[in-house]
């Protein structure tokens, strides 16, 4: 990597440590209902400061010439239905410097002198698509909060803009479960997953439109609800496993094998045998054919009369059946089972089906109820092609 001069800072200073949450400027209020999209929000006049007219879909911030671990994210912008690229959004965005502070320089607007040099903005392309080249943030000093970078949303329409889940580390000591359990998932969960690639670290980070955000208009939905959302993490679970390479044990599926895509499918209390056998065979052809690239988990949730005793057999009788080499077919007692987990999932066991596809452990696409047929097995063919990473071949930060 190149070598940078580094920048002549007059001064340095700290923002005290404190809610992001706010007062929004009354002039850039656009309602929903008379309530304000995204709720208060701290400072989201700075928003606009200095904004330039024309705005990239390729951002190099300020903090790029410091000399610290470089750092690129890099992602799609989508609407609410996590499926649908969002052109022209533009995402501002701020963070501290290498020593954790939000650091003043010559020619910094004094009016956001709070937020620090290193700030700027991106514009999602046509396909939703944009890139942030930086420096990572240190953690303020003396503090237990990780490291973290602030972006706001600002949508082509007339809503205002609003606040999204902070840029948080997966790999930082200071991002504790207490904290995870804290971030309310606004645009999708914060937590950037980082591949190493020579001195520079890369996040893929998608983001999702109104997601969790307060008063953001939402589209007509189908009343059937099942499995969390696109855009959150997956939580880890301990099914366990009747049949496949994992067999007798208790291994966490997201866990174990979330570097790649992997596909959860989920069957609960309306099980259809023959539909269940279609589905397993179409998804071993994918994960051979995808080899380390795709993990595939078949989860039996049905309550009705269960035995562990009998749930084994059957599924271990229907691997052999079928002659499953790569897919794991594991059960828990139901899928509101506290023991296993399961129940973190939010899986409706009335459907008679879930397909949950993930992504270094972020949900990137969901189905629910889908019948084996040519037309639905390209909806999952197409998922896995659309999300591909050019990035696979890289091992992440903090877990390979």
């Amino acid at each position: 990597m190149k070598k940078f001069l580094s920048l002549n800072i007059v001064f340095l200073f700290v923002v005290c440590i404190c809610s992001c949450n706010g007062q929004n400027n009354s002039d850039t209020l656009i309602t929903n209902n008379n309530k304000l999209i995204g709720g208060p929000f701290e400072n989201a006049e700075f928003f606009y400061v200095d904004m330039p007219k024309q705005i990239p879909s390729i951002d190099t911030s300020p903090g790029w010439h410091q000399k610290g671990q470089k750092l690129l994210i890099t992602g799609t912008i989508y609407q609410q239905d996590g499926k649908t690229p969002a052109p022209n959004v533009i995402l501002y965005y701020y963070h501290t410097n290498i020593n954790g502070l939000y650091a003043n320089k010559t020619g910094l607007n004094p009016k956001v002198v709070r937020h620090g040099y290193i700030r700027s903005w991106v514009q999602s392309d046509a396909n939703g698509k944009y890139a942030i080249y930086t420096v990572r943030p240190a953690p303020y000093p003396n503090s237990n909060e990780p490291a973290h970078i602030h972006p706001a949303i600002k949508e082509p329409n007339n809503y205002n803009e609003y606040y999204i889940d902070a840029f948080v580390f997966d790999d930082d000591p200071l991002l504790k479960s207490s904290y995870k359990n804290s971030m309310e998932n606004r645009g999708g969960s914060g937590i950037l997953r980082l591949l190493q690639h020579g001195d520079l670290q890369i996040a893929e980070h998608n983001i999702i439109l109104g997601l969790y955000i307060p008063n953001y208009p939402k589209d007509d939905k189908s009343t059937l609800i099942s499995g969390l959302e696109i855009g959150e993490d997956n939580p880890s679970f301990i099914p366990h496993h009747a049949y496949g390479p994992d067999k007798g044990t208790r291994a966490y599926p997201v866990c174990k094998y979330g570097r790649h895509h992997g596909i959860l499918y989920f069957v609960g209390n309306q099980p259809n045998w023959n539909e269940i056998k279609q589905w397993l065979l179409f998804l071993e052809s994918e994960s051979i054919n995808r080899a380390s690239l795709l993990k595939v988990y078949f989860v039996y949730g049905n309550a009705n009369n269960y035995s562990r005793t009998i749930r084994e057999k059957e599924l271990e009788d229907l691997g052999k059946q079928l002659n499953l080499k790569k897919i794991a077919l594991t059960y828990v007692p139901s899928f509101s089972d506290e023991e296993t987990e399961v129940n973190l999932n939010k899986i409706n066991a009335q459907v008679e089906n879930t397909f949950i596809i993930y992504k270094q452990r972020k949900i990137i696409d969901k189905y629910i109820n889908l019948k084996p047929n040519s037309d639905n097995y390209k909806l999952i063919t197409n998922s896995l092609n659309q999300t591909k990473s050019v990035y696979s071949n890289l091992k992440e930060v903090g877990h390979d």
